[in-house]
């Protein structure tokens, strides 16, 4: 049966995250999950927990970057950074926009350098998608219970102003919903309809997780009625051929 209700719940003792802690464990000492609960993780926590900061002092800018930075007044270490994250560039004039190696398309590869200890600069995780199933396993291997797990991050997007929060990785749980062959309110038969609910969970937690000072890295979403697989959130990327911008 659907539940009518949906609740977003904070973590919010979850101690500075350091390289290689243990996400699962620091998790299960702060909250009791319950079957059925989806455990949301900024994509932050899970960076530091794999060692993925750089120090500026470690960092020689490149040619290439310089010339960005040239142009466009930009922190000469962040574009070298998100450079040697990227697979390709899409745009270096007034922003920075990349590919990954993951496969988003997304600004300066992801980098950033909020909430970073030491002035360094936090990487995206390189595989979200596996990052997501580690986590999974070891929560799973605690408790026994059927879970989900969705990582985190911050991003804009082409057509609207503003940033919101999407899902970079998953385990547990489809990246997608598909309600064609439903039928509508007035009984019409759904040709094509297909919802990322992994995007939906991670704007709904967003409000919690904040993006300044609020340190709840991680949200418990429970009640809701997700559709359990293998799909994983590297599905959602577009294909160069679908891609607008390209």
């Amino acid at each position: 049966m659907r539940s009518s209700t949906v609740r977003a719940i904070a973590v919010s003792n979850i101690p500075i995250v350091r390289d290689g802690d243990n996400l699962a464990e620091m998790i299960l000492e702060n909250i009791q999950l319950e079957d059925g609960d989806i455990v949301v993780i900024t994509s932050k926590i899970v960076s530091k927990a794999e060692g993925r900061l750089v120090k500026p002092a470690d960092v020689t800018v490149s040619a290439h970057a310089k010339e960005i930075v040239k142009r466009n007044g930009f922190d000469p270490i962040h574009v070298e950074l998100a450079l040697r994250e990227s697979v390709e560039i899409v745009r270096e004039e007034g922003v920075l926009i990349t590919e990954t190696k993951s496969g988003l398309v997304c600004n300066f590869s992801g980098v950033d350098k909020s909430n970073a200890p030491n002035d360094e600069f936090v990487l995206l995780p390189i595989n979200p998608d596996k990052s997501a199933q580690s986590i999974l396993d070891n929560l799973t291997k605690a408790t026994g219970l059927r879970l989900a797990v969705i990582i985190s991050d911050t991003q804009g997007r082409p057509w609207r102003k503003g940033s919101i929060n999407v899902a970079i990785g998953c385990a547990g749980i489809n990246a997608f919903k598909y309600n064609q062959g439903k039928k509508d309110l007035r009984g019409r038969v759904l040709k094509r309809s297909t919802i990322c609910q992994i995007d939906e969970i991670a704007a709904l937690v967003e409000p919690l997780m904040g993006q300044a000072n609020e340190s709840i890295p991680v949200v418990i979403v429970r009640g809701y009625d997700y559709s359990e697989g293998e799909e994983r959130a590297s599905a959602i990327n577009r294909q160069h051929e679908d891609d607008l911008f390209r």
